[in-house]
């Protein structure tokens, strides 16, 4: 696991998604409805809650929230990603949205404030997963419901996995295993979460052109990519399509009610 200084690591990540700011909100898989849907479904949303999206990037989970709830506030570190996210709000006239600039430590709310708190493929990019599972707990009234969406790569190919998606996004610090995840939710003092999985499918040449790795690196993800054909050691589900890698990265839904 990468040690960076928590200083090194804000910098790396407002420079990963500065860039990816456009791409990222971009990839169909990022903006699948029928995930997007999944998440509000999961969550149990309903006209009067009020949500908040921790790491929002471009706004597509508070987005899919704002059709539901009665208020959904989205927090972010990067401001290029917070400007892709007031203009997807606006092209969709959502109006029963709120933006905030800034660090998810400490979130700069009250306890017991949302009745929903999310947070959608950021936890692998935290130095202190544990930390922001604590404060997302804290912000939630109790009834509420915390709510992860992340990768979550088997356990015996997890280092495999999170090595390859280091060399793709500098600022990734490691996607946990299911079992990991629910290991922060009992350290926190919530329950076991219920668990629902799906693929993040997408195509590898795609990836790559969105992802800003080292100079070098595509190359050795590709390698990567292509040796996984064999045993799939980064379970990612790779196959050959029409002389295209494609791919299935594990992704998990866990959600826990705050008693």
């Amino acid at each position: 696991m990468p040690t960076s200084r928590p200083s090194e690591h804000r910098n790396e990540i407002l420079d990963q998604f500065t860039r990816q700011a456009t791409p990222f909100a971009s990839a169909p898989g990022i903006r699948d409805e029928a995930a997007l849907g999944l998440i509000v479904e999961c969550s149990g949303a309903g006209p009067e809650d009020t949500v908040l999206d921790v790491a929002c990037g471009p706004g597509l989970v508070v987005a899919a929230f704002a059709r539901v709830v009665r208020h959904v506030t989205g927090i972010d570190i990067t401001p290029a990603m917070l400007d892709r996210a007031r203009t997807h709000a606006a092209q969709l006239g959502l109006t029963n949205v709120t933006w905030r600039q800034g660090d998810v430590l400490p979130l700069p709310w009250p306890d017991a404030s949302f009745s929903i708190v999310t947070s959608r493929f950021a936890f692998h990019h935290f130095l202190d997963p544990l930390a922001v599972l604590r404060e997302m707990k804290r912000v939630a009234s109790p009834g509420g419901r915390v709510v992860v969406i992340d990768s979550t790569p088997e356990s015996g190919r997890a280092d495999a996995f999170n090595h390859m998606e280091r060399l793709r996004d500098p600022s990734h610090v490691r996607s946990l295993p299911v079992d990991e995840h629910r290991g922060l939710y009992a350290t926190v003092g919530l329950p076991a979460p219920r668990v629902t999985s799906y693929r993040l499918e997408g195509e590898l040449e795609a990836l790559i052109g969105r992802s800003f790795p080292r100079p070098g690196d595509d190359e050795k993800i590709r390698a990567l990519f292509r040796a996984s054909l064999a045993d799939d050691v980064l379970d990612i589900q790779p196959r050959l399509e029409n002389g295209q890698i494609r791919y299935g990265f594990p992704v998990s839904v866990l959600v826990a009610e705050r008693r």
